[in-house]
C-alpha cells in the first residue's frame, strides 16, 4: 500500500498532467477564436468551414482517452481508476477556463456561455455549470481514491448507479436542450440552472450513499 507521501506526489503529477492538458486545450481554443472570432467570441456560433468539425471531435475524443490513460495508470483497480479519472477531468476542465482567463481575458464572468463538447451533438452552457461539475468531480475522485489508499473497497451500490444516470440525463438535457438552434447559429435559449442544481443533488447524493455502505461494511 502506498504511504501517505507516495500518494500525495502520484495525486501532484496527475494534477500536474491534467493541468497541462488543460493549456493545451485552450491554446487550440485560442487559435480558432482568432481565426473564426477576431472580434470577440459570442453566440450564435459561426459555422466551421472544410472538415475542421470533424477534426475537433476527433481531438476532444483524443483528449478524453488521454485523460483516461492517465488515470488507468494511476490507479490499480477499476473503481479507483474511475476516481482518478474524475479528478483528471474535473482538473483539467477548470485549469482548460483559467489558462483561458490568463491567454485572453476570457470568460468576464462565470455566466458566460460556451460551447462544451461537440460529441455526439454540441453541448452549450454558462462556464459556471461545467466547473460546478468539475469540482464535484474532483470531490468525489479524491474521495474515492482516500477509501482506496486506507484499504476500503468502494464500488457503487445499484441504488446509487440509477441516481447517477438519472442525474446524467438532467446534465446533459441541460447542455443539449437548444442544439439545434446552435446548429443553425442561432442564440440559444436560456439555460436550464434547474436541471443541472437536481443533476448535482442527485450525483451527490448517489456517492454519500455508496460512500457511507462501503465505509459502514468494513466496519
Amino acid at each position: 500500500m502506498l504511504t501517505d507521501n507516495k500518494l500525495i506526489i502520484k495525486i501532484i503529477w496527475v494534477a500536474i498532467f491534467s493541468i497541462s492538458m488543460g493549456f493545451v486545450e485552450s491554446a487550440v481554443v485560442v487559435y480558432l477564436r482568432r481565426i473564426y472570432y477576431p472580434e470577440g467570441f459570442s453566440f450564435p456560433l459561426k459555422p466551421l468551414i472544410d472538415n475542421l468539425i470533424e477534426v475537433e471531435v476527433l481531438r476532444e475524443a483524443a483528449t478524453i482517452f488521454m485523460l483516461l490513460s492517465a488515470a488507468v495508470l494511476a490507479g490499480k483497480k477499476i473503481w479507483e481508476r474511475f476516481a482518478y479519472f474524475l479528478f483528471c477531468f474535473g482538473v483539467w476542465d477548470i485549469f482548460y477556463y483559467v489558462w483561458l482567463k490568463v491567454l485572453i481575458n476570457w470568460p468576464l464572468t462565470i455566466f458566460d456561455w460556451d460551447i462544451l463538447f461537440l460529441m455526439p451533438m454540441p453541448w452549450i452552457g454558462p462556464v459556471i455549470a461545467p466547473v460546478t461539475i468539475s469540482i464535484l468531480m474532483i470531490t468525489v475522485g479524491l474521495a474515492i481514491i482516500h477509501l482506496f489508499h486506507r484499504g476500503y473497497e468502494f464500488k457503487p451500490i445499484l441504488i446509487s448507479r440509477i441516481l447517477t444516470l438519472i442525474g446524467t440525463g438532467f446534465v446533459i438535457s441541460s447542455f443539449m436542450r437548444d442544439t439545434g438552434a446552435t446548429l443553425r447559429q442561432q442564440l440559444p435559449q436560456p439555460y436550464l440552472y434547474g436541471f443541472l442544481f437536481i443533476g448535482v443533488i442527485l450525483y451527490t447524493a448517489a456517492f454519500i450513499i455508496s460512500y457511507l455502505k462501503t465505509v459502514t461494511q468494513k466496519v
